[in-house]
């Protein structure tokens, strides 16, 4: 039987050998079509993954916030000829805060094999590093643009973290994080628990856990780096 296998990438420019295991590459190489986020992106990927890979042999169905549902639905097509697939994101595991669920979820309703590889997860890693509760915890993705309704969102979720003790983990457009990481620390109770987790698995990864209170006037500056923010008691 045909499988859907979904391609983890890494978060930045860290080797392959520090963050995905050599097996990926075994699972990867007979694979000649993929769903990819950004086709250049996963050209470059797939060289570094499997070298000897001929990519020009391969075919991309590109899978973004662009892309028609009714050409999002034919992209299986291979699978009913019995041929195995890949689903690859920008960064990351593929399907988690990302388009390829779509997919996935097409897959799993036509009954096909659905083999999650492993990678990192900025979503765990910065979770695990938090010292927060990971036993009860909600990715609630981005939070509102607008001022007022981000507001009212960042007190929901405080709410519920410190009524629930259930860890709250969002993610904010990089070049929108030192504005999000101020709001925080001026919206936030002062012993409200906050982590900002920077760049995991790079050479300057960073995840440090501090009181609303703590940070004020000491917030780093984010810049446009990926960001992973998580708020607890």
């Amino acid at each position: 039987m045909p499988a859907l296998y979904l391609i983890p990438v890494p978060l930045g420019d860290t080797a392959l050998d520090r963050v995905l295991p050599p097996q990926n590459a075994e699972y990867v190489r007979p694979l000649r079509h993929f769903i990819v986020e950004d086709v250049r992106s996963a050209r470059r990927f797939l060289r570094r993954l499997v070298p000897d890979m001929v990519i020009d042999e391969l075919r991309f169905y590109e899978l973004n916030g662009h892309t028609p549902p009714e050409q999002v639905s034919t992209y299986l097509r291979p699978m009913a000829d019995g041929l195995s697939m890949g689903v690859i994101s920008e960064a990351g595991c593929p399907a988690v805060a990302d388009p390829g669920a779509d997919v996935v979820a097409m897959a799993q309703r036509q009954g096909y094999r659905v083999v999650p590889l492993v990678g990192p997860s900025s979503i765990l890693l910065s979770l695990m590093a938090s010292g927060m509760n990971g036993q009860s915890f909600a990715f609630v993705g981005y939070l509102p643009i607008e001022p007022g309704e981000r507001t009212r969102r960042i007190k929901q979720l405080e709410s519920r973290a410190l009524a629930e003790g259930q860890t709250q983990i969002f993610i904010e457009t990089p070049y929108r994080n030192n504005r999000l990481a101020e709001e925080l620390v001026r919206t936030l109770r002062p012993t409200t628990r906050l982590c900002i987790a920077v760049r995991l698995t790079c050479d300057d990864e960073q995840a440090t856990t501090r009181s609303a209170a703590a940070w004020r006037g000491h917030l780093p500056d984010l810049g446009h780096r990926p960001c992973i923010f998580l708020i607890g008691r």
